[in-house]
């Protein structure tokens, strides 16, 4: 009898072990919204906002159109995000952009592709 009773308990704290795990993926699924519920889409800061025009696009030939290649403005804050202070565009060839500034380790130096977007090159 005694057994039996081992046996049926460990069946029980089996099944139930297996019931939790199937439930908390389950709970997971619960969404609490506080607030308004019909809010727009989160906004993507990395585009300007609609009806934004960027100065300086307004001069003679550029009426209407971007630059082709890298924006210097662009290249300028996005060495800000790698963590640059006075960040300053110096050169700008065909292929590249570069910007230097300071960081926590002195004067340094970042180039960015000089195409549509800045992509980094070399920090």
């Amino acid at each position: 009898m005694m057994q039996f009773l081992a046996k049926a308990g460990l069946a029980v704290m089996l099944t139930a072990g297996t019931l939790a795990g199937t439930v908390a993926p389950a709970a997971a699924q619960l969404n609490i919204i506080i607030g308004d519920q019909d809010r727009d889409a989160p906004r993507d800061y990395r585009r300007p906002a609609p009806g934004y025009d960027r100065p300086g696009y307004d001069r003679p030939g550029f009426e209407g159109r971007r630059p082709r290649g890298c924006d210097p403005r662009l290249a300028q804050d996005m060495a800000r995000d790698y963590g640059f202070r006075r960040a300053r565009v110096v050169d700008i060839t065909p292929r590249r952009v570069i910007v230097q500034g300071w960081t926590r380790r002195g004067p340094d130096e970042m180039s960015f592709g000089n195409v549509r977007g800045c992509p980094a090159l070399r920090r």
